[in-house]
Formats: C-alpha cells, structure tokens, sequence
C-alpha cells in the first residue's frame, strides 16, 4: 500500500465514524439527517447573528403589521410547543429563544434561524395577502430551525470541504469562519451532486412540517396553495431549471402540497 493510501484509509474511516455517531431524526418526517454541530454552538452562532443582522437593518414602525407577524409568530409557535409536548419530544426545543421581527425591505423573503430567530421582509407582505399567507411562510420558516436544517447543511459542508478531517478545528473559535462555510458556494461537483439536492429535501421538508404547524395553530393549509401559486405569478416565470435551484420549481411544490394536504387537515379545526 503506497503512502496516500495509508492515509486515506483512516481519514475515511474517521468520516465514516463521524457521520455514523451523528446521525439523528427529523420529527414528523422521520428522516435521518447528519448534524455533527453542537446544538449550544449552533444556537450561540445563532443569536449573534441575528442580533447582529437587527442592528444592521431598520425594523418596521407599523403597528399593525407587526402585531400581525407577532401574532401568528405566537400562534405557530404555540402549534409546535404543543406537538412537541404530545410527541414527549419537548426536550428538542432546549435553547430555543423565539423572536419575531418585520424588517423594512422590498425584498420577497423570510427566515428563521436555528433557535426560533425569525425575520420577514415588509416586502413578501403583499404576495401573503393577509393574516393565512404569513401564517403558510411562518410554518415552513420556522419549520426549518425544527427540522435542523441549519445544522444539517453545515454539517455537510464541514464534510465537503474538509472530508471530516478537521471539524473540530473548524468549530473552535472560528464563528466567522463557520458562518462564511455556511453561507458561501461550493464546488459545483458537490453543488449538484449533495448540496442542491439535500436544499430541495428541505425546502419539501419544510412545507410539509409547516403545513402541520399551521393547521395545529388553526390556519387552514389549503391556504399554502393559494399562496404559492401567487409567489409563481410574482415571479413571473422566472426561475433557474429545478436540477440548478436549491428550491422545488413552484409547479413540483405546489402538487406536493396539494398530496400532503388530507394529512395537514386532520390537524385543523377552526
């Protein structure tokens, strides 16, 4: 065996055992995900992110779009506090800080970071159309800081770009570094091949937890349709092929809501 090869075999086996020790379950879904990053860690990068993301952007002065987004924020996060608690899995929301904030911006878009850190965008407010629309967004926004997701596609890039030969190094110390892993484009083999890939499983992922959550919080998830179909038509047809975006084409969502819908509705009574 030649020298490259030595090494090889234990850096494999170290990947190997990273990811078999790492190995965890969305709820609802049951999927198995790999999520090597600490959760206190996660979180921590989290919060000053979003805190940090406050001070930089102007938040929104109109009162009723904010009590608005509040309270559906509320709403949702009541719907997932409870399932959790019914599915004696309450334990996963450990460090969870909820937040709800409306940010001044023409941009069509939202998030909720790892914790239950959530920002909209005044911008998306119209394709919304009201209280049901921000209900459909704030499901599968929060629906990916349930799911992990956060730490999901870090964990994969961690592996991408060291091939699980330096996580522990990349952690510590280094939040810049991890956010700017996080955050920026990989090799377009692993782009096509994982990342884009496991980006759509989320983004599906996250509609369908969302729905649920919406439903429990007592918004009808017939309204995701409604909604989606008005993000198509803002869009105006244009998007990239579905195998190059990190999302579903609108078309592929849509029917895969309207296939998870007799589920959502049996958590819905109005």
């Amino acid at each position: 065996m030649n020298r490259k090869n030595i090494f090889l075999v234990p850096a494999f086996l170290l990947l190997l055992s990273v990811i078999i020790s790492s190995c965890s379950t969305v709820a609802i879904t049951g999927r198995k995900q790999l999520n090597i990053i600490p959760d206190a860690t996660m979180l921590s990068m989290s919060f000053q992110q979003y805190d940090q993301f406050l001070k930089e952007n102007k938040k929104s002065n109109d009162a009723t779009k904010i009590q608005m987004i509040n309270r559906v924020g509320s709403n949702i996060k009541g719907a997932v506090e409870r399932y959790f608690a019914e599915n004696k899995m309450s334990d996963r929301l450990n460090g969870f800080n909820w937040e709800f904030n409306l940010v001044e911006s023409p941009e069509v878009n939202a998030w909720c970071m790892p914790g239950g850190k959530v920002v909209f965008y005044t911008g998306i407010l119209p394709i919304c159309n009201g209280e049901a629309g921000v209900a459909v967004v704030m499901g599968h926004e929060v629906a990916h800081a349930i799911a992990e997701h956060g730490s999901e596609r870090m964990s994969q890039g961690l592996i991408t770009e060291f091939g699980g030969m330096a996580l522990d190094k990349a952690l510590e110390n280094k939040p810049q570094q991890t956010r700017t892993l996080w955050m920026s484009a990989f090799g377009l083999g692993a782009q096509l091949g994982v990342l884009l890939p496991f980006s759509r499983l989320h983004e599906s992922e996250a509609d369908h937890l969302g729905l649920i959550f919406m439903a429990m919080a007592g918004y009808d998830p017939n309204n995701a349709v409604d909604f989606w179909q008005r993000m198509s038509q803002q869009k105006g047809g244009q998007a990239p092929p579905e195998f190059l975006s990190t999302h579903p084409s609108d078309a592929t969502r849509i029917a895969e809501i309207r296939k998870l819908l007799p589920s959502a509705l049996k958590y819905y009574s109005k």
